[in-house]
């Protein structure tokens, strides 16, 4: 099941437990995904009909059933929202070297969580 949101209040969603499919291993935290992981399902899908399609807006528009110029438009507004999320995990980043300053966390956490990223 692809969840992008809240089913109750539409909110963000945030990955807090992994578990392993082969042994049952199973982790629990605050876990950083990809961005492409954070945007809505159908972006996801567009964006997998992208790479199958080699990267060809002609063939995705052909596939769609859609013209070219609509194509294009929906792959703009895709990555005007991957930067936005890309964005935010820059504001992370600087959230967590934030801290240090602080003294809220060690430099050494700090790194453990920005090479988790």
């Amino acid at each position: 099941m692809r969840l992008d949101k809240c089913p109750i209040c539409g909110g963000k969603l945030k990955v807090r437990k992994l578990k392993c499919r082969s042994c049952g291993t199973s982790l629990e935290g605050s876990f950083i995904s990809s961005p492409i992981l954070n945007l809505p399902s159908s972006y996801q899908e567009f964006i997998e009909m992208f790479v199958l399609s080699s990267g060809s807006l002609k063939e995705m528009a052909k596939r769609l059933g859609v013209s070219y110029p609509t194509v294009r438009a929906r792959l703009d507004e895709i990555i005007s929202a991957l930067k936005k999320e890309c964005e935010e995990r820059e504001k992370y980043k600087k959230e967590i070297l934030e801290k240090v300053d602080k003294k809220e966390i060690s430099a050494k956490e700090a790194a453990n969580i920005i090479k988790s990223l």
